[in-house]
């Protein structure tokens, strides 16, 4: 599921991160050697599920960081991510539902915690993100973000499932990718991303910057 990719320096820290504690994590074993993550954030005060779909449709733009221009997805988190690219646009361009999205990031710096995958978007909307990974049309990978508007701020849930409903021989493979260690280390990762978010996106809507066309 990873290929080889140099991990960069990681970029200036300008917004603190957040911590595990500040989100509730759920690790759950399914039948046929499946598993879910389950990861519920603390509120993104100040944040819409409009500005959310905003930044996924826009993702592949740039953004003032720390006094310079760099790709969204590296301010996004400025230590794990390495690189996305919009692999192919959404039937209606962009990136939107049936686009496919390459993401690199390492988890922690860490280069043993390496990911670099093509997903598919087979969900983009105010309610949220849903990015699958197929083998031979089965899917053995899927990530989904929901969000809805709270009296807090955004209220943002992530799952992650790893493997298939039927192959369980497949599933140990999936899981061998994805063992304990670097399992928690992604949830650290995402639990930090997300509250990004929090400093992020206010800073665009303050910076009135014109949403760029995605690079394909």
């Amino acid at each position: 599921m990873s290929r080889a990719t140099a991990v960069p320096k990681p970029r200036p820290v300008l917004y603190p991160l957040r911590t595990v504690d500040t989100a509730t994590v759920r690790y759950s074993a399914l039948p046929n050697h499946r598993r879910r993550i389950t990861i519920d954030h603390r509120p993104l005060a100040g944040i819409t599920p409009a500005m959310l779909l905003d930044w996924f449709r826009n993702l592949g733009g740039t953004m003032s960081y720390g006094g310079r221009v760099i790709d969204r997805y590296l301010a996004w988190h400025p230590i794990d991510h390495v690189r996305w690219e919009l692999a192919r646009p959404a039937p209606t361009g962009g990136a939107g539902e049936g686009a496919r999205f390459h993401m690199v990031e390492a988890f922690g710096g860490r280069p043993e915690y390496l990911v670099d995958e093509v997903a598919r978007v087979e969900k983009l909307d105010e309610t949220g993100i849903r990015l699958v990974l197929r083998v031979a049309g089965v899917i053995v990978f899927q990530l989904e973000h929901t969000w809805s508007a709270g009296a807090d701020g955004a209220h943002y849930v992530t799952v992650m499932d790893l493997g298939t409903r039927r192959l369980s021989p497949v599933n140990r493979i999936v899981s061998g990718h994805f063992p304990e260690d670097k399992t928690r280390a992604w949830v650290k990762h995402n639990i930090e991303e997300v509250g990004q978010l929090e400093f992020l996106l206010p800073e665009l809507a303050r910076s009135g910057e014109a949403e760029p066309a995605q690079r394909a």
